[in-house]
């Protein structure tokens, strides 16, 4: 406490005492135990307040106890069960739970990881897919600053994802390995590539790699069948210095729709794995290709853009051509994306009107607004030689058709001209502008129908940047080129808006989770989330029926039928209230990516404990690792203090002891008869 806030406590002493004496003692001529009680109650009473006009400042040191963090993640794939190391895994949680030294020096938190992490409830080694990177990325978010060393129980198979031994993980790992290291004769399908569609009447290649594990020399044969009928195979032969072969082949694409097929790697006597095997793989025939004509008077890295992600979808051709080279063409596509369209595009808006075609205009800072406002009927765009930065907002009500947000606020902004744009009628806006920090009622994105035309407009240029950043996020173009594949495929149909639309796959890889969507529209084409939509699924084998409810997420419902067997599904999604419905059928194929191995990858997770100044340990030895902990004195609790500054006028009972005494003086003072 400062020396002058202690001086003026004793000043206020001194005139409270003042004060009471001259209140009870001036004023009788000799001072009786009651009048004594009396000058006592108001020298505290004017003291107290005066203390709490000064309002003194006491500091508080008070010292806590922070045990240092440990954090147990559990590998809840099914390759844990494949490699018959469920029991082992339950084994070691329970250990660490029980473990009273290790609970009293630790404050244990624990998680699962497949896919993505969790935190642990219940273990059930059913995620299909298993990203250790991931899940390691995960935790460093959350305790980045805290000393958090990391039980990892795994057998180390990552199916997806980084390479976690490369990993920046700022703690220390200790992997506790499950499964050996035995090295067991195999035969494998390690990889099969294959294109998604094929057309009609063509072939289409097929890619494999054939990997075998053993010394001795085996004789084996490889076949693909389709139903019942085989319409591939060869013979091969495999030793210790040859132990893999990579065949290239073509199949014959017969008919329309898609065809199931399965590689089959015929398998050793001996072997303890035959799951891997076997792949099952499928192929959509189609009859004609989509043509798509983009349509530019200077070079830019959004045409190239545009073509890979266009192009991803491989029912789709894309030509590059200047304004002069569409015309005598016009017929061959069934869309024009026009980019930054000038003077030289006269004649294709005029063919474009003339044909009824749809068209994707996208503008940027080269765009000629003066003509472009002279060729649409639809829109008008304010005309300034200034250009502005705009970023993307995506709109969660638009309903022309499903998609998904692909987190536009982190994507980089697109350059066009500064100004309004105006309609003069319906349209819908899938992507507002933001400038800074500020999200506009004006459109960045927008599409709309007129006449059965179809049109959109991009006001932006540099969407290169934005398929570049959806990499950076997901580690994968697919994000970005889907998002691009949907607004083509819009622009493409020319199929009338229905009331029920249904989104989804011819066929699923068995890897991925299985999701459809749909929207249901009211009669004015407005999306209706108050109806309650359900669909009815048919397995074509075993005429199992099932009916699963829709779930409304945003601007579309959704239904996972991730847990849905391997089979060939027809399905009708229905409206409950009203007599609307739409049919289809789509395909699951029969593969699990975490039954194709044998053994731990031990390899990989040494190298992690190694990078991370961790250690590994074989889950017959796991209890070592918890009797090293105990003894680490790296990990030990922290005593902590933190100083607190709290002022008198805080103290609430303060105002409680003035109320008390000068209450107590009135009432003794009219008991005696006092005024």
């Amino acid at each position: 406490m400062p020396t002058q806030t202690l001086l003026y406590i004793i000043l206020a002493g001194i005139l409270a005492l003042i004060l009471a004496l001259f209140q009870y003692k001036y004023k009788v001529k000799s001072m009786s135990k009651l009048y004594m009680l009396f000058a006592f109650l108001r020298f505290i009473s004017i003291f107290l307040i005066l203390l709490l006009l000064i309002n003194p400042k006491f500091e508080q040191l008070k010292l806590t106890e922070e045990k240092p963090k440990l954090l147990v993640a559990i590998d809840n794939s099914s390759s844990t069960t494949q490699l018959e190391q469920d029991k082992n895994a339950k084994q070691v949680l329970q250990t660490i739970q029980s473990h009273t030294a290790l609970n009293t020096k630790f404050d244990i938190e624990y998680f699962k990881f497949g896919k993505t992490l969790n935190a642990l409830d219940t273990l059930t080694f059913t995620d299909k897919q298993t990203d250790v990177a991931a899940a390691l990325d995960g935790l460093k978010s959350i305790y980045k600053n805290t000393i958090a060393p990391t039980i990892l129980v795994t057998d180390g198979n990552q199916t997806l994802g980084s390479d976690y031994a490369y990993t920046s993980y700022n703690q220390p790992v200790y992997p506790i390995i499950l499964g050996d290291t035995t090295t067991y004769i195999d035969l494998s399908i390690t990889q099969l590539n294959v294109n998604k569609y094929a057309y009609l009447k063509n072939k289409f290649p097929v890619e494999t790699v054939l990997v075998y594990n053993g010394k001795a020399p085996v004789n084996t044969t490889f076949s693909i069948t389709s139903g019942t009928q085989t319409i591939f195979s060869k013979n091969i032969t495999f030793s210790a210095t040859h132990n893999s072969e990579i065949l290239q082949f073509t199949l014959p694409a017969s008919h329309v729709g898609v065809t199931t097929y399965k590689a089959i790697l015929q398998p050793l006597e001996s072997e303890k794995n035959k799951v891997n095997n076997v792949k099952h793989f499928a192929v959509e025939v189609i009859d004609e290709k989509m043509n798509i004509a983009i349509v530019s008077s200077f070079y830019h890295p959004d045409l190239g853009t545009l073509k890979k992600s266009i192009e991803s979808n491989e029912q789709r051709a894309v030509s590059i051509l200047n304004p002069n080279e569409v015309n005598p063409k016009l017929n061959d596509f069934n869309l024009l994306i026009l980019y930054q369209p000038d003077n030289q595009f006269k004649s294709i808006f005029e063919a474009i009107k003339a044909d009824n075609k749809n068209a994707f205009i996208i503008s940027g800072a080269q765009t000629d607004w003066f003509f472009l406002n002279d060729q649409s009927d639809y829109y008008e765009h304010d005309i300034t030689s200034q250009t502005e930065m705009y970023q993307g907002v995506f709109n969660s009500n638009y309903t022309t058709f499903i998609v998904d947000n692909l987190d536009f606020n982190s994507f980089p902004p697109l350059q066009s001209a500064f100004g309004e744009l105006s309609f003069y009628g319906p349209h819908e806006i899938l992507l507002y502008k933001k400038i800074g920090n500020i999200t506009t009622n004006q459109p960045l994105l927008a599409t709309f129908e007129t006449q059965g035309r179809r049109e959109a407009v991009l006001l932006g240029e540099n969407i290169w940047q934005w398929r570049a950043q959806s990499y950076l996020n997901k580690k994968s173009f697919n994000t970005f080129d889907n998002f691009i594949s949907k607004v083509v495929q819009y622009l493409s149909s020319t199929k009338r808006k229905t009331r029920l639309v249904v989104d989804f796959e011819s066929f699923y890889d068995g890897t991925n989770n299985v999701i459809i969507r749909a929207q249901f529209f009211n009669k004015n084409y407005e999306f209706d989330g108050r109806e309650p939509l359900k669909i009815k699924l048919v397995n074509r084998e075993t005429k199992a029926v099932t009916e699963l409810p829709f779930v409304l997420k945003n601007n579309n419902y959704q239904v996972d039928l991730s847990q849905l067997p391997a089979a060939e599904y027809n399905f009708t999604v229905s409206a409950t209230n009203e007599n609307i419905s739409q049919s289809g059928s789509f395909t699951i194929l029969e593969y699990n990516v975490e039954q194709q191995f044998l053994n731990a990858n031990s390899g990989k997770l040494n190298q992690l404990a190694q990078k991370t100044e961790g250690a590994s340990y074989f889950i017959a030895d796991y209890k070592s690792l918890l009797k090293d902990l105990l003894s680490n004195q790296k990990y030990v609790t922290i005593q902590k203090s933190s100083k607190t500054t709290q002022g008198l006028i805080d103290w609430k009972y303060m105002l409680g002891i003035i109320v008390f005494c000068l209450s107590l003086e009135w009432f003794l003072r009219k008991y005696n008869g006092l005024t």
